[in-house]
């Protein structure tokens, strides 16, 4: 097909023999975009293209979504399950039988030494939702450690502790509809054009329509920074500050809802009193934005007819990260922008099934939201699988975080890894090598072998990829959406679903339960779990059927309703059981690591638009690698020249922690006292990060961290980029 003057460089568009339109959800970040695979006539996926038909993405996507039927022949996917011995010689190529034997062989002595805890499970935001409920069937149901979580706490836990906190449960009240009715933006650390560019979209369509304030918070002059009506450079790690002072000039002026405190709100006088110490005077010494701003911000998101928040791992990667999270909650709840068109606390969620995790995976308890301090819940639950309700834990175990220094201390000497990679995504990854040493057995499952933690496993089960089996991811705007099988699984890979069920085997408990293969009749437990009235997450009047038909229902949609919900506490109840939301009263303490005089910068780390996550696929991806193909930072131009250091040159970070090699883009997003670096890459940025945790949530601070500059040899630096590379 050509575009374009036919005598004049015409743009061709290459025929790639798609004979059939598979239907899927993307993949990669929570967006949750409906997608088509297009596969040839040997029935191999040559190219996507986005759903013209589904709400979320209305025929879009972003370069990830384009590229995507690129992994599921990339280099490095697993096809065959593999073994080898604790000198860790040679992987062995082995059948599943023996692999799955191995592996239960092992946890089952571990825990007869060691006791039930002693193995610990971390999971992952990738997987199917029905492959979490499984998962966490297995683990909490017959393994029985009470030592399992996601790797979200690495970047959604404060969100799901905010919410918990303000509204008594887990669950974004919002919906993408939201940018088409609201009055007013503020997003918090949150470069949307560049982390979830569709959803920029939404916005930018919808501001096309009907021009509204939009106030970004970031210490980066990101480039939605540039879009905005107002951007807040603020201090790094004073969020707290920034909205503590801004709910301290609408209640000081007159501009709450004092008829929606008083009927939706508990904690209403200490939270007050808490505010009353921001003044702006006071408050900008600490955060860095001037009083008049301050004061400006807050009357523009009180007096707008509704006004929406939004943020992601800005707010979430901090030490105050809980706290921040609640804070938004707070302005919200004060102005009356919870539950009603264009007015929402809205976290956007980092991985494409962080969701489902958060809902069926029992990582933080038990299925559908329940509780391991709730004994009801326990027995409600145990009594469905057929488990003894003495078996479950009464409250819940260690978080990912906690689980490695577990490991250090000897608690923790066995470790299963689920379709993450801890070695590239955990803070002050010097320090997790040396934990991983210690473990007598590590079994790593992943699609891809050449995954960075699979240097420290005994076995390696290879999973299969999300289009190459069925079921459910869940977005940021609680939208269930499915997938169908683009083609079979790669070599000798399965599907995550059939890998639990089989582990479920090797237990005589296992034995005796229930563990379907079939992800549909896994959904429907899930839908048997999710009923009542007094549930906010139900999912009973959905089908994997219907989802397809309707390119993603929104829960709760109850059985006998006929669409989803959009919005969450549109009533104004909440899951308290007095109904009421709490306003949370937060005092600050500075804890951040700060710029001295031995590390005198700043280091903020995030994404760009290539890559996802620790690139274990985009890596993998040509044309996501070569916009963005080696680890750099941005540094602003001014302080380079007081240092001597040129564009496109090399040097060392040095933290308190470590140390890294990348190369430098002068730019004046930054600040003079500062540098950004992206954090998919290896051996990079998380040799630097401080990861203090939120007390909270368990969530590290990847965000608030010092370093030094040094100069390094150029033709060493280069080398030692190219060897990064080709690992």
């Amino acid at each position: 097909m050509l575009f374009g003057r036919r005598k004049k460089n015409p743009i061709v568009i290459r025929d790639k023999g798609v004979t059939e339109w598979k239907y899927a959800t993307c993949g990669y970040c929570s967006v949750g975009c409906s997608i088509e695979i297009g596969v040839n006539k040997e029935g191999t996926p040559v190219t996507t293209r986005g759903v013209g038909g589904a709400d979320v993405n209305r025929g879009k996507l972003c370069i990830k979504g384009l590229t995507e039927a690129q992994i599921f022949q990339a280099a490095g996917r697993g096809a065959e399950p593999k073994i080898r011995n604790k000198t860790f010689e040679d992987w062995q190529i082995t059948d599943w039988d023996t692999a799955l034997d191995k592996t239960a062989a092992e946890f089952k002595r571990i825990q007869e030494k060691y006791g039930r805890d002693s193995v610990a499970v971390i999971s992952t935001g990738q997987i199917m939702t029905e492959e979490f409920y499984t998962l966490g069937k297995l683990v909490r149901g017959v393994i029985g450690t009470n030592n399992y979580d996601g790797n979200t706490t690495l970047c959604m836990a404060s969100a799901v502790s905010g919410y918990k906190r303000s509204f008594g449960s887990d669950g974004p009240p919002g919906c993408y509809e939201d940018f088409e009715h609201t009055d007013c933006l503020l997003a918090f650390g949150s470069n949307l054009c560049e982390q979830h560019p569709i959803i920029y979209w939404r916005l930018k369509e919808a501001l096309e329509k009907r021009k509204f304030p939009v106030i970004v918070v970031d210490p980066r002059v990101t480039m939605f920074a540039q879009f905005a009506d107002i951007h807040l450079p603020i201090t790094p790690g004073t969020d707290l500050v920034l909205l503590n002072s801004l709910a301290h000039v609408i209640l000081k002026e007159g501009l709450a809802d004092q008829e929606y405190i008083e009927r939706c709100c508990s904690g209403y006088e200490d939270f007050a009193a808490e505010v009353e110490k921001f003044d702006p005077t006071s408050a900008a010494k600490i955060c860095g934005i001037d009083e008049d701003t301050i004061r400006h911000v807050a009357r523009l998101y009180a007096k707008a007819g509704a006004a929406m928040s939004i943020w992601t791992m800005g707010i979430n990667q901090s030490t105050h990260g809980s706290d921040g999270v609640c804070g938004i909650n707070n302005l919200n709840l004060i102005t009356g922008n919870i539950g009603k068109p264009g007015g929402t606390s809205l976290s956007i969620t980092g991985q494409c099934n962080a969701m489902g995790t958060r809902e069926w995976s029992s990582c933080s308890g038990l299925p559908g939201y329940r509780a391991l301090e709730n004994a009801e819940h326990r027995e409600e639950i145990g009594k469905f699988w057929g488990v003894d309700p003495e078996f479950f834990p009464k409250k819940r175990g260690l978080f990912q975080t906690d689980i490695f220094p577990a490991i250090e201390t000897g608690q923790i000497k066995a470790l299963w890894v689920v379709a993450t990679n801890p070695m590239t995504s955990m803070p002050n990854s010097a320090r997790i090598r040396k934990t991983m040493e210690k473990l007598e057995f590590c079994v790593v499952q992943d699609s891809y072998e050449d995954v960075e933690t699979a240097q420290y496993a005994h076995v390696y089960l290879p999973g299969s990829v999300w289009a190459e089996k069925k079921g459910c991811f869940t977005n940021t705007e609680r939208r269930v959406n499915i997938t169908t099988p683009v083609m079979a699984p790669y070599g000798n890979s399965k599907p995550d679903v059939w890998i639990f069920s089989q582990m479920a085997k090797r237990w005589e408990q296992g034995a005796k339960m229930s563990f379907p293969l079939d992800t549909a009749d896994v959904f429907d437990e899930m839908k048997q779990l999710s009923k009542g009235d007094h549930r906010i997450l139900d999912i009973s009047g959905m089908s994997h059927e219907l989802i397809e038909q309707k390119r993603g229902i929104q829960w709760p949609m109850r059985e006998g309703d006929s669409e989803g919900t959009q919005r969450l506490y549109a009533d104004g109840k909440f899951c308290y059981p007095d109904g009421k939301a709490k306003l949370m009263a937060m005092p600050w303490v500075d804890n951040n690591e700060v710029p001295d005089e031995d590390y005198p910068f700043w280091m903020n780390s995030g994404r760009v638009v290539e890559h996802f996550h620790t690139r274990t696929k985009t890596g993998k991806v040509g044309n996501c690698n070569k916009f963005s193909p080696t680890p750099y930072m941005e540094m602003n131009p001014d302080a380079a020249e007081e240092l001597g250091i040129k564009h496109m040159s090399y040097v060392r970070l040095v933290s308190r922690r470590g140390d890294a090699v990348v190369m430098v883009q002068l730019t004046h997003r930054v600040a003079f006292n500062a540098v950004f670096i992206p954090f998919h890459f290896h051996d990079c940025v998380n040799r630097l990060s401080l990861g203090l945790l939120d007390p909270y949530s368990r969530q590290p601070a990847f965000k608030q961290c010092t370093v030094r500059i040094e100069h390094v040899d150029q033709k060493e630096a280069a080398k030692l980029n190219v060897e990064m590379r080709a690992f």
